[in-house]
């Protein structure tokens, strides 16, 4: 029996066009890492995906992706998701994420697609969401200083402390040294 392998790709949508009203008062990883809109559905961002691939690659790369192209996790919110795509025809998605320049929604805003994680499990994909998540937080924090701790606690909640946070790091770290992306 063979075994279909894929590849999980964590993917962020960064705008780097900053409103002056996006960016009056607020950290500049925050704008940058602002939230998508919630028109944004799965359905709209797989169309998008698609066409693209169809747009660079043709008939090709069309059938290459047409049966395994799947967003398997979508957070408007954290402006990321999680893309599953044949192991054999990721770097195809990868080159179609790298084109494309707007949300795909009508009248999306500008915007970049970055991959930041290629990972054969969707578990190691979604535990590097979480430490990019975390990570986030601390820098915001840190560009606001402490006259905005209280309002930051608010949204937030306490933050975490470094330690914390590096431990998390070294867990994610050790156990990616055993997966790896070999062929088998």
């Amino acid at each position: 029996m063979v075994r279909i392998k894929n590849r999980y790709l964590l993917v962020n949508i960064l705008y780097p066009e900053l409103d002056d009203a996006t960016q009056k008062g607020t950290p500049d990883v925050l704008a940058i890492n602002q939230s998508t809109t919630d028109a944004l559905k799965i359905k709209d961002l797989t169309g998008g995906i698609r066409g693209q691939v169809r747009q660079l690659f043709g008939d090709y790369g069309s059938g290459a992706i047409s049966d395994n192209l799947q967003v398997k996790y979508l957070s408007p919110a954290t402006s990321t998701f999680i893309l599953r795509v044949s192991r054999v025809h990721y770097q195809v998605v990868w080159a179609a994420l790298t084109f494309m320049t707007s949300v795909p929604v009508k009248n999306g805003k500008k915007c970049v697609f970055r991959v930041v994680r290629v990972s054969g499990t969707i578990r190691k994909a979604e535990e590097e969401a979480i430490r990019r998540a975390k990570e986030m937080i601390i820098k915001a924090r840190r560009e606001l200083g402490e006259r905005s701790e209280s309002n930051l606690a608010d949204i937030f909640g306490k933050p975490p402390t470094e330690a914390e946070i590096l431990k998390d790091a070294l867990m994610v770290d050790a156990d990616d040294s055993e997966e790896g992306l070999s062929d088998g």
